[in-house]
């Protein structure tokens, strides 16, 4: 081989290395909901577990109840970060639902207060529940109510680069009453909003359960989605332990080259760390094999 070749095909080897490696990393990111995947731990240990089994990130529901100044520290000696924290409470926080305009001003309060949680915390979502359908109001005028609420929330968290990720929730099985129960209108209430600070949080257990159809709803939406949980149907357990085929649906996320979180939250079958090891293995295959 000529020197200027040998040279070359040198030079360009650890490059060709890089292009590889890049090649078999998934685009996107895992997450832990740490409750439910690792229950009776403080939130301290279930970070650390999360790090063990080589997530990158982790998040949890009442941010009432942690302490920034622990939490955050050791997020960070421990390389992961905080994916998301909850924006207003619960499925149903009362006086602070988005379906009835009379709670608005509670919805917003509980927002201001969460943005500051959510700059101690170092995170950039939070998640937001419409709540239940609102007595005597039809669903058109629910609808509307979502929409003017979540407007002016997104110009509460724009100056703080944070985004309200909306979710729709199954009530088939477990929250029945909730309003925003099918993604196409999620879709809808997102598109009408027009800002890069709403997005869907894509429950893949909820819409499973709901609406199926998943690959494609993922693939024809993703601009308006900017997070994912995972649980496997029936029973909300882990992925593999029912009718939900995770390895082509981490295919397909990767695919649409979408780069946030995809967020365990469910219920273990058996081990927590097993299952968590199962998952790592399906999301370093999605890559490798597309």
């Amino acid at each position: 081989m000529r020197r200027r070749r040998f040279l070359q095909t040198a030079a360009a080897a650890p490059l060709a290395g890089a292009f590889a490696q890049a090649a078999t990393t998934p685009s996107f990111k895992l997450s832990v909901r740490v409750e439910p995947v690792l229950p009776k731990m403080t939130l301290a240990e279930r970070m650390e577990k999360v790090a063990e089994a080589r997530f990158q990130g982790f998040e949890f529901g009442d941010w009432r109840s942690a302490d920034p100044a622990v939490i955050t520290p050791l997020k960070n000696k421990l390389g992961i970060e905080c994916s998301s924290i909850v924006g207003n409470r619960g499925v149903n926080p009362k006086g602070m639902t988005l379906t009835n305009p009379a709670d608005r001003a509670g919805f917003l309060t509980e927002i201001k207060a969460s943005i500051e949680a959510a700059r101690r915390f170092e995170t950039r979502r939070m998640v937001t529940l419409t709540g239940n359908q609102a007595p005597d109001m039809g669903r058109e005028e629910q609808h509307e109510s979502i929409v003017e609420g979540l407007k002016r929330a997104s110009e509460l968290v724009e100056p703080h680069g944070i985004t309200l990720i909306v979710e729709p929730l199954n009530t088939l099985v477990d929250h029945q009453g909730y309003y925003l129960n099918h993604a196409v209108e999620a879709f809808e209430i997102i598109r009408k909003i027009d800002s890069p600070f709403v997005k869907v949080l894509f429950d893949i257990y909820h819409v499973q359960i709901m609406d199926g159809n998943l690959i494609d709803a993922i693939r024809s939406n993703i601009r308006l989605i900017d997070h994912f949980h995972v649980g496997d149907v029936p029973g909300r357990h882990e992925p593999g332990s029912g009718e939900i085929n995770y390895g082509n649906v981490f295919k397909a996320i990767h695919a649409t080259g979408y780069s946030g979180f995809v967020a365990m939250e469910y219920l273990p079958s058996k081990d927590p760390m097993e299952t968590l090891r199962a998952v790592r293995a399906l999301y370093d295959a999605c890559a490798a094999s597309s």
